[in-house]
């Protein structure tokens, strides 16, 4: 098997690591603000165990540091907001309102980072507005909350994406991760009295969740962050692209095998699905500039990887 070969393997098994996040969270009984902080708390400190990461934290002057926490705040808004969504409607639902990221990308980004406007990707955002609507029509009303919610997440995410692109190569990206997890778990938790509808953070997993956590920190987080830092090497940016952009349908199928969802959700949902998925597909096709591999941090931190 040649380095390239292996290489699509391990980020395809990335993939499908990081789609199991959804259910998982879906699985895990504690509120969404719980979760979070766990979650966070649990890869911070897996993080901490790696020499590499306290020789980078010792290279980080105090303004990176307080750039990188500050995003960091607005990754743990971002996963909240994601888990918050799920237990709100489903991981069906979830995914797809963050695969919007896109949609939102072309207006938050320029703002940002002071890239030139592309009028082409705002259109491309337009054009995925009739599967927003099939998405809320296909939906049960008791689930329309989620999408508000989801929303608001997939939001977030292109927010912090801009500035994860302004800052990404100032620092190892173990490192990033560690800051901005760190820093998000503890702002959560200061927090917490602000954002009532989320859950405690205070809550104790017993031994399912407790269990179901460190999966979802340990396997679907740091390993296939690592592999990803691996298989990154030896592929092309737009392989690599297209690999991540798959998560959606990865979680998708994951929900309707595991979880059964497609009860829950119409025909119009997933008709409303395709057309924002092709959007996400599309979009790297029409730039015109070349794609660029995703960001190991966002890999890291983020529940969309299709952000390019």
């Amino acid at each position: 098997m040649t380095p390239t070969t292996k290489a699509h393997w391990q980020m395809h098994l990335c993939v499908l690591l990081w789609g199991f996040t959804a259910i998982l969270g879906k699985a895990i009984t504690l509120p969404a603000m719980a979760l979070v902080v766990w979650r966070m708390a649990l890869v911070t400190g897996a993080l901490l165990l790696v020499p590499r990461v306290w020789r980078g934290l010792r290279a980080l002057p105090p303004r990176l540091v307080a750039i990188y926490a500050g995003i960091g705040a607005l990754v743990a808004l971002h996963w909240l907001t994601f888990y918050g969504a799920i237990k709100l409607a489903n991981a069906s639902v979830a995914v797809t309102c963050i695969a919007l990221a896109t949609v939102f990308v072309p207006l938050v980004e320029p703002w940002v980072t002071g890239k030139k406007f592309q009028a082409r990707e705002l259109l491309l955002g337009v054009a995925a507005v009739p599967g927003v609507a099939l998405v809320v029509g296909g939906v049960p009303g008791g689930m329309r909350a989620g999408i508000v919610v989801g929303t608001i997440s997939a939001v977030l995410v292109a927010l912090f994406g801009a500035l994860q692109k302004r800052y990404v190569e100032r620092a190892d990206p173990l490192t990033v991760t560690c800051v901005e997890l760190g820093a998000g778990g503890l702002f959560l938790a200061l927090c917490t009295p602000l954002l009532p509808w989320f859950g405690s953070p205070l809550v104790l997993p017993g031994l399912r969740d407790g269990m179901l956590l460190v999966i979802l920190a340990l396997a679907c987080t740091l390993l296939p962050f690592a592999l990803s830092l691996v298989a990154l090497r030896h592929m092309s940016a737009f392989s690599a692209q297209l690999a991540v952009n798959l998560e959606p349908i990865y979680a998708i199928v994951l929900a309707m095998l595991l979880l059964g969802e497609q009860r829950e959700l119409g025909g119009m949902f997933y008709a409303g699905v395709a057309i924002i998925l092709a959007g996400v597909f599309v979009h790297p096709l029409l730039s015109r500039q070349p794609p660029h591999k995703p960001d190991p941090s966002t890999l890291g931190a983020a529940e969309s990887k299709s952000l390019d």
